[in-house]
């Protein structure tokens, strides 16, 4: 099958806690062991981390459920029936084909959303008691909990459990992290990728691939995943071809080339059906350009900071800065490069379109290897207290910001 390179090792990047491993350790055993036993332990490892992240989003819940009690509004309704969640529930229920018309004669069309959550919702339903709107909160809450295990796998390989356990809780205290509560996307997208990527550093590329066909069902930002590995392996092939491998580098890394063609097969499916069902080949980028998900190079998000007074552009610039300065921690860190590549291209997805500009920090919140950098320099705080006391004011900030952004008039 042949040897596959390490994507750690890319760019020069071997965490400590694994060095001993790879320079003494001998050879593995072979993949004999029980699924089970190997879940067990998995799971067993992460147990920290995914209570945790559970602690802090229920943290999150509290604060929003009784803020909700104390204005007289419906808390579940809130999280289950509300904005982008109405559109993938009509789906479920319908199957796509409904369309808005707006004052302005703009036609906003249920096509612009992707379709595993939908038939997520309506496969539970129709197998369980719960309504769509409660199977959407249940995919939502399990796929958080798979999002920050996958995390937690990313983190722990990279930097060590307790980093690992870190970058857990700060995904889960992001400032828009109340959507990982909602009936949206972004859990199960995060999931997805958090999986995907670790699947890469560990060499199962081809679960990598058939992760990022998942994803590209789920959101058109799967085009970030798809980009990270298409990247590391053009990396590898190009390392592997210059150190003289050329005879037999194709069939070496058979399996890479494998995951890597199938990566963007979700995502060119649906493109593909918008374009039957409108019969037109370009009809799935028309659909997102009505509801203003177009490219546009940032064009929108400067006119909108142009556009705002001058305390509030300042402000916006300083939080613009603070995002650039923490993806060249993530290029000062040495992230593998799927990792690196991974989240600087959520970031750059999420600053070039030309969508509502406070969904912003919502389609950024899949980036959690933003979050790295910080995770390590609270690790460095030596006591768990310590970060628990940081993680903890974080949770109460970004729980009081969530109850007031659902309960106040405009959408995440």
């Amino acid at each position: 099958m042949g040897t596959k390179a390490d994507p750690l090792v890319i760019i020069g990047h071997v965490p400590d806690n694994q060095t001993a491993t790879r320079t003494s350790a001998p050879a593995p055993p072979p993949r004999r062991r029980a699924p089970r036993d190997r879940a067990a332990l998995a799971f067993t490892a992460a147990a920290p981390a995914l209570g945790v992240y559970a602690a802090v989003r229920v943290i999150g819940l509290l604060v929003f459920w009784s803020w909700a009690s104390l204005a007289g509004k419906d808390a579940l309704h809130l999280l289950s029936g509300r904005w982008d969640s109405v559109w993938y529930q009509r789906i479920a229920e319908n199957g796509y084909g409904y369309s808005v018309t707006l004052p302005d004669g703009s036609v906003h069309s249920d096509l612009a959303f992707f379709p595993l959550l939908p038939a997520l919702e309506r496969g539970i339903a129709d197998l369980s008691p719960l309504t769509v709107g409660g199977a959407g909160l249940l995919v939502a809450w399990v796929a958080g909990l798979l999002a920050a295990w996958g995390i937690f796998a990313v983190g722990d390989r990279l930097y060590g459990r307790r980093a690992g356990v870190v970058l857990a809780a700060l995904w889960g205290v992001y400032p828009t992290a109340f959507v990982q509560s909602m009936a949206y996307t972004e859990t199960l997208f995060t999931a997805l990728a958090a999986w995907a990527l670790y699947a890469v550093l560990t060499g199962r590329w081809i679960v990598a691939g058939t992760l990022c066909v998942l994803a590209g069902l789920t959101r058109p930002s799967a085009a970030a995943l798809v980009a990270a590995l298409t990247v590391t392996a053009a990396v590898t092939l190009v390392k592997e071809y210059r150190a003289g491998g050329r005879e037999s580098l194709l069939r070496a890394h058979a399996r890479m080339l494998l995951g890597v063609a199938i990566a963007p097969l979700g995502w060119l499916a649906y493109v593909v059906f918008v374009a039957v069902r409108r019969d037109s080949p370009f009809a799935y980028f028309e659909v997102q350009a009505q509801w203003g998900n177009s490219i546009d190079g940032g064009r929108a998000l400067a006119a909108f900071v142009l556009g705002l007074p001058l305390p509030a552009a300042l402000g916006l610039c300083a939080a613009l800065g603070l995002l650039g300065w923490l993806v060249h921690l993530c290029v000062r860190q040495r992230q593998p490069l799927p990792v690196l590549v991974y989240g600087i291209a959520i970031v750059v997805v999420s600053l070039i379109g030309s969508g509502y500009f406070g969904s912003r920090p919502r389609l950024m919140m899949p980036a959690f290897p933003l979050l790295l950098p910080a995770a390590v320099a609270l690790v460095r705080l030596r006591t768990t207290a310590r970060t628990a006391r940081v993680v903890g004011a974080l949770a109460l900030v970004s729980a009081a910001y969530g109850a007031w952004t659902l309960l106040g008039p405009g959408p995440p």
